[in-house]
């Protein structure tokens, strides 16, 4: 919420509340008309009124807005906050009464009527109305910056989401590899000759690959399960492009179990293995483990890469500062990312707190 739209907040209340003393005010006056001292009695009951109705409002509002929401209702800390609030209030309360008490010389108290009709108020009443008088500005107050916290989360919220969504319009741009999708199709139709049944089953890994992408990742969440399976057929689809059986080496250690994590957030690692490693003929060229503890689950990926100028890169897919992005939206102080890259081996070490 920009800045000037809060100043204006403070001030329409500030102005209604002044409003309001200013309408008590003239009843004051008109019932003073035919008072005797008459000037005196005013000014005792301008001074009067200001100290009974500023002082604990003023002292309580901005004591609410500034330290109590921050410090308590914003943690649901509510008893806290109903205690230090009556505290703050009844303080505002004693300090108007004492300047009530010693600022006004003739020893006139806010009574809005006739003295000689009603009598003095008392001290403790004195100091309850004005306790109350706090208590209801307090109150305005943390709903005017409860309001304006709502507001801006709505915001945070808006923003974090626009950016989830090129992230994710991104990523499933990258999802849908074509080169992925016609290498594996072209391999599949030349393995339809060889061996028909083992074609089929990559023809199903492909099929279920396809099903995971454009529906399980549609969650926030999915089961571990799920990510693993999809990257041990993802694995085995790569494979085919290869008969070196020891091209990539694929382990899980730890117990699965019913762990969560959010979909595809491996896979562009993976992905990128794949992509910039160009000689299949070498023994465990591409190495992934994840590795699964009580606490944490982590992404171990190493490749190796052939680092001549005169090598083609290939730059499809999606790129480390775009993953990083993602990782910060969905695990934002959950996650260690460490990125190495010497002695033509790239690795990739990721480890995800609470998955």
């Amino acid at each position: 919420m920009k800045k000037s739209f809060i100043v204006l907040l403070h001030i329409g209340f500030w102005v209604c509340y002044l409003l309001l003393i200013a309408i008590m005010l003239a009843v004051y006056y008109r019932s003073s008309l035919n008072v005797s001292n008459q000037e005196s009695r005013i000014l005792n009951a301008l001074k009067s009124l200001f100290l009974f109705a500023f002082i604990p409002s003023f002292t309580s509002y901005f004591s609410y807005y500034f330290i109590l929401f921050p410090k308590y209702l914003q943690h649901k800390r509510i008893f806290l906050l109903i205690i230090h609030g009556i505290l703050i209030s009844v303080g505002a309360a004693l300090i108007g009464y004492i300047l009530i008490r010693y600022w006004i010389e003739s020893g006139y108290m806010i009574d809005m009527d006739d003295a000689g009709r009603h009598g003095r108020s008392t001290a403790v009443t004195v100091i309850i109305a004005m306790t109350i008088i706090g208590l209801i500005s307090g109150m305005v107050a943390l709903v005017i910056k409860g309001f304006i916290t709502w507001f801006n989360e709505i915001k945070l919220k808006k923003a974090l989401k626009d950016r989830n969504y090129e992230i994710e319009m991104a990523l499933i741009k990258s999802k849908l590899d074509p080169h992925l999708l016609f290498n594996t199709i072209n391999n599949i139709d030349a393995l339809i000759l060889k061996d028909a049944v083992e074609a089929s089953n990559y023809l199903n890994k492909l099929s279920d690959i396809m099903r995971f992408m454009l529906y399980e990742t549609m969650a926030e969440k999915i089961l571990l399960s799920q990510e693993i399976e999809y990257i041990e057929k993802y694995i085995a689809l790569q494979k085919i492009r290869t008969a070196n059986e020891n091209y990539v080496h694929f382990a899980v250690t730890g117990i699965i179990g019913s762990k969560y994590i959010a979909p595809m957030i491996f896979i562009p690692f993976i992905e990128n293995a794949f992509k910039h490693t160009h000689n299949k003929k070498l023994e465990n060229a591409i190495t992934v483990n994840i590795i699964i503890k009580k606490e944490t689950i982590q992404l171990v990926c190493e490749n190796k890469f052939d680092s001549r100028p005169s090598v083609k890169q290939i730059n499809s897919g999606l790129g480390n500062e775009l993953i990083q992005k993602r990782l910060h939206l969905i695990y934002s102080g959950k996650h260690i990312l460490e990125v190495h890259k010497n002695n033509e081996l790239y690795s990739v070490n990721l480890t995800i707190t609470n998955g």
